[in-house]
């Protein structure tokens, strides 16, 4: 990395560049919001020329998903404490599912990986490689046997589809108002007779 530019103190190697240009995009956020942040913004954060982001994220939308990646492990965390006492596979996918829609609106980073408030952005980003590895984490952290249940490596790719796909759906278009626990019943009755199929074999 060059000496110039980063307020004096160059981060070693890209990998701390890219670390401190997570940060300062984080900061800038929390200052003007996602919709008014830039790689500009990012940029005069740091003291460096936008053609120094740029390098590394070619794209905004490219730093806001590495953005909601630094979050998505935190939020993982939070969704399996939640689940701490639930044993059934069925149930625990509806309050997954269930809770991330409910908190994605209000996850300031995390909603960057799947609801940034664009929605061309943000069909893209639904099935991306980066959202796929958030919702396979989920389901692994869970504590559900799913090969024992008879789940397949493609059953869980298309689990993780399935899922994505209606949060999309959920988040651009929430239609009909619904209670939480009217919520939880409209996709207890829909998701678990999928999960129960596969698990009877």
């Amino acid at each position: 990395m060059g000496n110039r530019g980063w307020q004096g103190s160059p981060p070693a190697d890209d990998e701390e560049a890219r670390e401190r240009i997570i940060d300062a995009a984080m900061r800038c956020i929390d200052r003007y919001g996602s919709s008014k942040t830039g790689l500009s913004d990012v940029a005069a954060e740091l003291g460096v020329t936008r053609q120094t982001v740029y390098r590394l994220f070619p794209s905004t939308e490219d730093l806001f998903r590495a953005v909601g990646r630094e979050a998505a492990d935190g939020f993982v965390d939070l969704l399996v404490s939640r689940l701490d006492n639930a044993s059934d596979p069925g149930e625990m996918l509806v309050e997954s599912f269930a809770y991330a829609l409910e908190r994605l609106p209000k996850e300031r980073y995390l909603g960057l990986l799947l609801v940034s408030g664009r929605e061309a952005a943000y069909s893209r980003g639904v099935t991306s490689s980066v959202a796929f590895d958030f919702a396979h984490s989920m389901l692994a952290r869970m504590d559900v046997d799913w090969a024992g249940l008879g789940f397949t490596e493609q059953d869980l790719d298309e689990l993780v589809e399935v899922f994505l796909r209606l949060l999309q759906s959920f988040a651009l278009d929430p239609g009909k108002p619904r209670t939480r626990a009217e919520m939880r019943a409209f996709l207890r009755r829909w998701l678990v007779p999928a999960i129960e199929r596969i698990s009877a074999g």
